[in-house]
C-alpha cells in the first residue's frame, strides 16, 4: 500500500435501534405483500452514531489510524464530532449544512436478526458539495479513497474526482445498490482498486452493470466479498483467490455495523503492509466484536486482547503479525 491517509467518504447518521422478540416472518402474509401494513411492539430503543463513513472511521482510529472523515452533517454534530475525535478521527473536513439534521437510520431487529429499516438522508445530500482536492492539500496524498453509500451525486462526484485526481479509490456502494440504476453503478465501480461488497451486493452489481463476474474484475484491481457467517472472499485480476472463515463469535447481538468493522479492520492491515489474507483475517476480527454489540461504535478491546483474538481465529503466526502494529 502506498503511503498516504486513508479518506473515508460516505453517511454520517445517527442510528435508532430496535428489538422485536419474536419474528417478522409470522406476521407476514405473502400474497398480501402490496397491502402491507403491520407494526411490532419493540421490547427496547437504542440511539447510537452511525452512518457506514463514521463506522468505518471508528474501526480504523480503535485500530491505531487517523482517517479523514469525508461527509456532510447538521449542526447538530457536535457531541458526534467531539466523539469521533476522542477516538482519532480527523473532523476537519467535514462539511456542516445549515439546512438539514444529520442523515438518521431507524432499524428494527428480530430474534432470527432479519431487520425493517428506513433512513432519513437530511444533510448527506449536500455531500455532492464536497471537492476532495482541498482536502488532500490538507492532510496529503491518499493512499485510497474510500466512497462509501452516500449521497449518489456526492458518491459519482468523489469516484470521478479520483479518477482525474489519480487517487485510488474504493467502491463501496452497499446500499445504494437497491436504488441506483445501472449507469450509476457501473460509474462507481469502474477503475477501483478494489471493490467492497456482501454476496447479494455482488449479484446486483452484475445484473444491474450487465457485466459478468470475471467483467467486474476486470474493470477493479481487486474484489473483496464479505460472506456473512462464512467470512470473506477475496479476489485479484492477476488471478489471485482465496477465502477466510469469520473469526470466532462470543455471542450475536445486532448485525448492524458489521461490514463497515470489516472494512475498517481489512484497510488498517493494508496500511500495515500485512498479506491481504492478514487483512481479511484482521478485518473478519473487528467485525466479531460488532456483532457482538448493540450498536456500531460501542465495542471496545485492549491492543492485548485484540492480538489473543486474532490468535483464538487464525493462529499464532497471525497474532504476531498483528501485535507488532498495536
Amino acid at each position: 500500500m502506498a503511503p498516504g491517509t486513508l479518506l473515508i467518504a460516505g453517511s454520517i447518521a445517527t442510528d435508532h435501534l430496535m428489538t422485536f422478540n419474536g419474528k417478522f416472518a409470522d406476521s407476514l402474509v405473502v400474497d398480501q405483500l402490496d397491502k402491507l401494513s403491520v407494526s411490532f411492539l419493540v421490547d427496547d430503543l437504542e440511539i447510537r452514531r452511525g452512518g457506514v463513513a463514521a463506522n468505518v472511521c471508528f474501526g480504523l482510529g480503535k485500530l491505531g489510524l487517523r482517517p479523514v472523515l469525508v461527509g456532510a452533517v447538521g449542526e447538530d454534530f457536535d457531541d458526534y464530532r467531539s466523539w469521533l475525535e476522542r477516538h482519532n478521527v480527523d473532523c476537519g473536513s467535514v462539511h456542516v449544512s445549515e439546512d438539514h439534521h444529520t442523515a438518521r437510520f431507524v432499524c428494527t431487529t428480530d430474534e432470527n436478526m432479519a431487520q425493517f429499516a428506513s433512513f432519513y438522508p437530511g444533510a448527506m445530500s449536500e455531500a455532492r458539495l464536497i471537492e476532495l482536492a482541498p482536502i488532500v492539500q490538507r492532510v496529503g496524498q491518499p493512499a485510497y479513497v474510500l466512497i462509501g453509500a452516500d449521497d449518489p451525486d456526492g458518491m459519482r462526484r468523489h469516484t470521478e474526482e479520483c479518477r482525474q485526481r489519480g487517487y485510488p479509490f474504493i467502491a463501496d456502494c452497499s446500499q445504494q445498490l437497491a436504488f441506483g440504476d445501472g449507469d450509476l453503478i457501473r460509474d462507481l465501480v469502474d477503475g477501483a482498486a478494489i471493490l467492497v461488497s456482501n454476496e447479494y451486493e455482488s449479484h446486483i452489481i452484475e445484473k444491474k452493470t450487465g457485466w459478468s463476474a470475471d467483467e467486474v474484475l476486470d474493470r477493479v484491481g481487486m474484489r473483496v466479498t464479505t460472506l456473512g457467517k462464512d467470512g470473506v472472499r477475496v479476489e485479484k485480476s492477476d488471478g489471485t483467490k482465496f477465502e477466510v472463515q469469520a473469526a470466532q463469535e462470543l455471542r450475536r447481538a445486532d448485525p448492524t455495523g458489521v461490514g463497515d468493522a470489516f472494512r475498517a479492520g481489512f484497510l488498517a492491515a493494508l496500511g500495515w503492509e500485512l498479506s491481504l489474507e492478514r487483512a481479511a483475517q484482521v478485518g473478519c476480527t473487528l467485525a466479531a466484536y460488532v456483532v457482538e454489540t448493540v450498536g456500531t461504535q460501542e465495542y471496545a478491546f485492549t491492543a492485548a486482547e485484540f492480538v489473543k483474538r486474532v490468535g483464538g481465529s487464525y493462529g499464532d503466526e497471525a497474532a504476531a503479525d498483528v501485535a507488532a502494529h498495536l
